[in-house]
């Protein structure tokens, strides 16, 4: 997967997130090692699942993904999926980091940030696009709705 739109049978998509997730009592266990293990966890997920690593980064205490994801995952359950995976795997390849490190069973804090990411268009340029369709495709176009918060835009 690439950050190209995917074409599945009956749509086309191209859905990337920024997910930030901070590490349990801000604890520093990102060794070279867990970065490798963290890397190589993700490669799997990609392959398992429909969702592709475009790049993973980290400092201290935090972790920070681009993602590309198909439809079928909201982004709550792929920050989930993504955790939980990458927690139960990273425990499982380095015990110490559960046992000595992390006393408490989580490697994530529950909560995180996600944010969408867009490629070929902004929020400003999707209102122009549906605000255009007026002038564009006049006979046919039909407004639906209207926020009046928003009025100095259209």
């Amino acid at each position: 997967m690439t950050t190209e739109h995917i074409l599945k049978s009956h749509n086309k998509s191209l859905l990337m997130y920024q997910l930030v997730c901070p590490i349990k009592y801000r604890r520093k266990v990102l060794t070279k090692e867990v970065e490798t293990s963290l890397k190589n966890i993700c490669t799997g997920l990609e392959k398992r699942y429909e969702v592709s690593f475009i790049e993973i980064g980290a400092d201290n205490d935090y972790v920070y993904f681009l993602i590309q994801s198909v439809p079928n995952y909201s982004p709550a359950k792929l920050a989930n999926l993504i955790k939980g995976v990458t927690a139960r795997e990273i425990f499982k390849r380095h015990p110490n980091i559960k046992k000595e490190i992390l006393w408490g069973g989580n490697f994530w804090t529950a909560g995180y940030y996600i944010n969408t990411v867009g490629k070929f268009a902004n929020e400003e340029m999707m209102k122009n696009y549906i605000k255009n369709q007026r002038t564009v495709q006049q006979s046919n176009y039909k407004r639906i709705h209207f926020n009046k918060n928003q009025a100095s835009l259209f």
